[in-house]
């Protein structure tokens, strides 16, 4: 570090800890959370204390702060505090704000995906079992969580062979005239066309219900019986068909690898760390059957101690996670007990959270923790290898450094039609999905006026979509400091739409961005592709290159997200109809004039009495139909 810069943190680090001083002197000696804000007014660091005026004036000596705690006073301009009762809601405010604020100095757990879980619906004669992710406001028991959906499908397809349950929605159920595929393969019992009495489908529904409930023997042990007494009384298809379901519930439970025998409902967390990096493995098992593992990988300083970290992940988890009334732990995380407090609180009920040192339990633990080892060295061979392929990128094309973010832009549309923009963003540690971004291109029909787009223009859908991603960034940021600003920018396309993009950053005043267009070969031939940049001859990369296979998966992940928005637009739109944009017109009334005139045009064009005419359409509602199709005639 020159001179010159050494000066500049020192005095950065003074006024930080005047900062700090001024802030102590009127903070509370009470429970509560403390954020430090940057100049922009961001939390670079949220922590909760028992007693805030005692915790944050250990920051104010900044000469006997660790290295990251100095640089995190330097870039601190104002503290902010929030006073609870507890120190047990300090730990809830303060892992709830970590997970919304992010900031950059405490230990961040990425988890952007919900849980799945197996839903046996409650809201019908005859109830389905189905799977379900989301907030569980629907009405039903839940079953879970998974730890993926590709464990929720297994378990769901034996489910059906061992229960017959209905899967398919209410409206196909309705309109059924005769047995679908999964009555033919003894996959459903067809209530939905009479093959099974209501009192027959509810005890299937209970069965399955018991044996979700961790009575599995007794299910088994049950239908034995019944397939025993068949075969006894020569009913052998009967008793095939018991057989058949005695086979999925084994099927079942032999996908299970490893049970906890003894403790109903129970999340295993292991915890491994090496080289600066740190994963951590969960397992959850419920009803003593193991639903399935997944591995995560918190952002922390290299130097943060494990238990820290495991005390950290703790609190983020299950900040919007149902809590389980056993946790099994690989080591004892700082802050036990207020953590133990912290779940009791937050989940309603008693949590016991211990760290087994032998017996079965210290074998799932052990399980967990040789599965952390494994998921860390991969992740970081991983890591690795996206780090070679970055720094093949930053020579390809002569970029300053290796790239940290890269944003990849492509269009989907059919004849211009509900057409949508859409950026997925990658890292080195792969693609950032929660940062993807989708843009519903505005028509020219709804536009007016200059700048509207024509249908099919490849060209103005790409520069509508970058002006607004980037007029934005440099309106909330508009020196680029924060993490969002792209180092490398690919857009999907030729020299056209390369020129196009140029033209919208140069109006918006950003000329110093990384822009690379990538063409598709001759007959679309992928490993054919051309690259177009500014001030350069276009150019090719060697079939066999990595980082030309590492390019097209960027691309190629591009195409499939726009595809998609596309799609869900197209779909959205399918279901709307002119008839939503009249007045007291729901979805009872739209049916009737729907069935009584055959489509949206032939309401439109109807007379008054031809409304007056429709069944459940009062002459008041036929005139606000009539009117609103007919204002300017």
């Amino acid at each position: 570090m020159n001179e010159t810069a050494s000066t500049d943190l020192t005095t950065q680090l003074d006024r930080g800890g005047a900062v700090v001083r001024a802030a102590v002197e009127t903070m509370p000696s009470r429970p509560g959370v403390y954020r430090m804000l940057d100049r922009k007014g961001d939390a670079v660091y949220v922590g909760k204390a028992k007693n805030l005026r005692k915790r944050v004036v250990t920051y104010a000596h900044v000469g006997k702060l660790p290295v990251r705690l100095r640089r995190m006073i330097a870039e601190t301009q104002s503290v902010e505090v929030v006073v609870t009762h507890t120190e047990v809601e300090a730990l809830l405010l303060e892992s709830n704000l970590i997970k919304k604020l992010k900031p950059r100095y405490n230990v961040l757990l990425r988890d952007d995906k919900s849980f799945p879980y197996i839903l046996l619906t409650a809201d019908g004669e005859w109830p389905q079992v189905v799977k379900y992710r989301g907030s569980r406001s629907a009405p039903g028991e839940y079953f879970g969580p998974f730890a993926s959906a590709g464990a929720v499908n297994r378990t769901l397809a034996s489910l059906q062979r061992a229960f017959l349950l209905r899967s398919c929605s209410d409206s196909v159920f309705k309109s059924r005239s005769r047995p679908c595929l999964l009555y033919q393969i003894k996959r459903c019992a067809a209530p939905c066309v009479g093959h099974i009495s209501e009192p027959e489908y509810a005890a299937l529904v209970e069965e399955a219900r018991q044996f979700l409930s961790g009575r599995s023997q007794q299910i088994q042990r049950k239908l034995a019986t019944r397939m025993e007494a068949a075969s006894a009384e020569l009913r052998y298809e009967a008793a095939a068909a018991y057989r058949d379901r005695i086979r999925a519930l084994t099927q079942i439970q032999a996908k299970q690898d490893i049970n906890l025998a003894g403790v109903g409902d129970a999340d295993v967390i292991a915890i491994h760390q090496t080289g600066g990096r740190t994963c951590i493995q969960v397992f959850f098992f419920r009803a003593g059957r193991n639903y399935g593992n997944r591995a995560y990988f918190p952002r922390h300083d290299p130097d943060e101690l494990v238990d820290r970290v495991l005390a950290a992940f703790l609190g983020q988890f299950y900040d919007n996670k149902p809590v389980p009334r056993t946790v099994l732990l690989s080591l004892v995380p700082t802050e036990l007990t207020l953590i133990e407090k912290a779940l009791r609180a937050h989940s309603g009920h008693a949590v016991d959270i211990r760290t087994p040192q032998r017996g079965a339990k210290r074998k799932l633990v052990d399980h967990a923790l040789a599965n952390a080892e494994e998921a860390l060295a991969r992740h970081l061979a991983e890591k690795s290898s996206q780090q070679r392929l970055l720094d093949g990128v930053t020579e390809v094309f002569g970029l300053d450094g290796r790239p940290q973010r890269i944003e990849i832009y492509d269009n989907s549309h059919v004849g211009g039609t509900h057409a949508v923009g859409g950026m997925v963003v990658a890292g080195p540690d792969g693609f950032i999905k929660n940062a993807y971004r989708k843009f519903n291109i505005k028509s020219a029909a709804r536009d007016g006026g200059p700048g509207t787009i024509a249908p099919g223009d490849d060209y103005g859908m790409m520069r509508e979509v970058l002006r607004r991603r980037f007029a934005r960034a440099l309106k909330e940021d508009p020196e680029r400091s924060a993490e969002h600003w792209p180092d490398l920018v690919l857009i999907d396309g030729g020299r056209g739409q390369l020129n196009a993009a140029l033209a919208v950053l140069a109006d918006l005043g950003i000329e110093d961005l990384a822009l690379v267009a990538i063409a598709k070969g001759a007959d679309r031939d992928a490993g054919r592709e051309s690259f177009h940049m500014p001030d350069r001859r276009s150019f090719s990369l060697p079939p066999k290159d990595p980082v030309l296979y590492f390019l097209q998966r960027l691309r190629d992940e591009a195409h499939r997200f726009a595809i998609g928005s596309h799609r869900g637009r197209r779909s959205k739109a399918i279901g709307t109809s002119i008839l939503d944009q009249v007045d007291g017109i729901g979805a009872r009334r739209k049916r009737a004039l729907l069935n009584h005139f055959g489509s949206a045009a032939g309401v439109a064009k109807a007379g008054l009495g031809d409304l007056e005419a429709v069944a459940g359409i009062s002459k008041s509602v036929a005139k606000k139909v009539y009117d609103h199709f007919h204002a300017d005639g």
